[in-house]
């Protein structure tokens, strides 16, 4: 959780408890002293912090809808998921509207609260509830505004006492103590989570510092004249809201303003669905429902419209719809899958929905295989050896000896092989050392060398390696009138394999050998190093005296950063762009 819903949590955690425990004698209930052992593990992300825990990544994103609210990125090895829980994307008048960056996850779980439900205007909605709150303090009447006590309380306190200050109106307004008022604290607090405005205008005034608007008492209720309650819960269904709801029903001079969505069965929705007289068990009464009701809503949750917008700026493959009405999100779902093209499911609670996701791709064998890579590339790319292996739904990772043990099977390995014939000055001793040089360079561990011929051959490992380099026996040196230096014949073999060893690299390894003297190479070796663009070159040059080439060899930066290494026929990093990022998609 982010660090304003630590703080605030244990107040919600709280009232929740006395309420259950208190007022209802629920004993099964948590104790405060499990409540604050519960939030000392917590470990609080800001704003878009990135987190790993073991295999698990998460990014937090800001959601807009109340103080401290967030989304949550969740990859784990090629699988991702985006879960909004509650998000408002219309910013108001304390806080900003959630956003995402395209971060693609298989899947994306929404809220769906007003999935066919678009709003009008906030500034529209805003002066009609501000006409109508005057009008009835205007008649002498009292409002009532249930709100719940964290975001829609706040938000309207700063509209209606930005508008009490403009105007000079004089009526009392009040909002309940308790919650609301702890809850506000730290809004005061927690400033730079609010909108540029407020952030602004935070040195010469906190907006949370009310100057038109003080703490409600019970006692204030029967007072007559005019006055504003805002009164939590945010729904009618219990509290202080409730019981003065209770108390001015019957006056037609009075009014409720119902800002925010109320579910079935709540005293909140059966008023706004038209009841006149309402019947209450505990204790028993019967209300007549006489004052005005008006409903303006002011929630903080997305509309249709906001869902879609979300759903398109972080573009998923499959969305998952929860947090609302059967009907209508239904009625989304065909929505989605028309306009975005991906499955959308809205499974009800308890029921379990089936996502399939892309094959395994470099980003989980980049952290399983062990990274066979030449040297001179080690940093900018990647080959991996091994295999992946699905049985039973698991996915393993095993070594080509393991799999042909597991499947019995035989174990096949293809190779290259480029035979060279030439003359050198250089003595075979030196000739020998020059070879150890340049594949240790170029090739590290993965190679070995076969010269019994020159009496010094490394021992080969049972298991053939990636490089074999044989010198083949050859003649003794030779020395005429017309060549006083002695030159001595040499037939170098060299193998690599198939997938593993570039090509290229092979080849270049081979032209550097016929330019070997005696006292070192007639041309520059292989060079290599990095260009500021940050690709790959290398790049061998001759003197014209050995039949070298002169060749420039580029790996893109699509190449380095996936391992997608394939072979090169001297192409410039421009001529990888097109084909090479088409591969960015699928492991992205």
């Amino acid at each position: 959780m982010t660090h304003p819903t630590k703080a605030i949590c244990p107040l919600l955690l709280e009232d929740f408890r006395k309420v259950a425990v208190e007022r209802k004698g629920d004993t099964t209930m948590f104790t405060s002293a499990q409540i604050q052992t519960c939030m000392s593990k917590v470990t609080p992300l800001g704003l878009y912090q990135c987190v790993t825990v073991g295999d698990i990544f998460i990014k937090v994103y800001y959601a807009g809808h109340v103080l401290g609210a967030a989304m949550f990125y969740v990859r784990v090895g090629n699988e991702s998921i985006v879960y909004t829980g509650d998000y408002n994307m219309t910013p108001d008048r304390h806080l900003g509207s959630a956003w995402i960056d395209r971060c693609r996850p298989d899947v994306f779980i929404t809220e769906s609260t007003y999935a066919t439900t678009i709003r009008d205007s906030k500034r529209i909605r805003e002066r009609e509830f501000l006409k109508k709150v005057h009008t009835a303090v205007a008649r002498g009447g009292k409002v009532l505004i249930p709100v719940f006590a964290l975001g829609r309380a706040q938000e309207l306190c700063i509209l209606l006492d930005t508008y009490w200050e403009r105007m000079g109106l004089t009526a009392p307004i009040f909002f309940s103590a308790g919650l609301t008022e702890k809850a506000t604290n730290y809004y005061k607090l927690f400033i730079t989570w609010m909108n540029e405005k407020i952030q602004k205008t935070f040195v010469e005034r906190n907006m949370f510092e009310y100057k038109n608007i003080r703490t409600f008492e019970r006692s204030l209720a029967d007072n007559p004249g005019p006055m504003v309650v805002f009164a939590a819960p945010g729904m009618l269904h219990a509290g202080l809201s409730l019981q003065l709801f209770k108390k001015w029903a019957p006056d037609p001079k009075n009014m409720v303003i119902m800002p925010g969505f109320c579910v079935q069965g709540t005293v909140g929705n059966k008023i706004l669905n038209g009841a006149k007289k309402l019947e209450f068990f505990n204790p028993k009464e019967t209300i007549e429902v006489k004052l005005d009701i008006e409903y303006l809503s002011f929630s903080a949750h997305a509309d249709a419209k906001g869902i879609m917008q979300l759903t398109r700026m972080c573009a998923p493959r499959h969305v998952l719809l929860v947090h609302g009405e059967g009907n209508k999100m239904g009625f989304l779902q065909k929505k989605v899958e028309k306009e975005y093209g991906v499955p959308c499911l809205y499974p009800a609670n308890g029921e379990t929905a089936v996502v399939p996701t892309p094959d395994v791709r470099n980003t989980l064998l980049e952290r399983n295989l062990i990274s066979v890579v030449p040297s001179w590339f080690r940093i900018s790319s990647r080959i991996f050896d091994g295999l992946i292996v699905i049985a039973d739904d698991k996915i393993r990772i095993m070594s080509e000896q393991q799999t042909a043990e597991t499947l019995s099977i035989r174990l096949h390995r293809f190779f290259f092989t480029e035979t060279r014939s030439f003359t050198s000055t250089c003595p075979p001793a030196v000739f020998r050392k020059h070879i150890i040089k340049q594949l240790q360079s170029l090739f590290g561990a993965f190679a070995a060398i076969k010269d019994d011929d020159l009496g010094h051959s490394e021992p080969i490992p049972p298991q053939r390696p990636h490089v074999l380099v044989e010198i083949l026996p050859q003649a003794c040196s030779i020395q005429t009138p017309d060549e006083p230096v002695a030159t001595f014949p040499y037939q170098v073999c060299v193998s690599w394999e198939e997938g593993v060893v570039e090509d290229e690299v092979v080849y270049r390894f081979v032209d550097s050998l016929h330019v070997v003297k005696a006292g070192g190479l007639e041309s520059s070796s292989v060079l290599l190093h990095h260009e500021e663009e940050g690709e790959l070159t290398g790049s061998i040059s001759d003197d014209g005296s050995g039949g070298g080439s002169d060749d420039n060899y580029n790996i893109s930066d699509a190449e380095q950063e996936y391992g997608c290494l394939l072979p090169l026929k001297k192409r410039s990093a421009g001529q990888f762009a097109e084909g090479d990022l088409d591969c960015l998609d699928d492991v992205r």
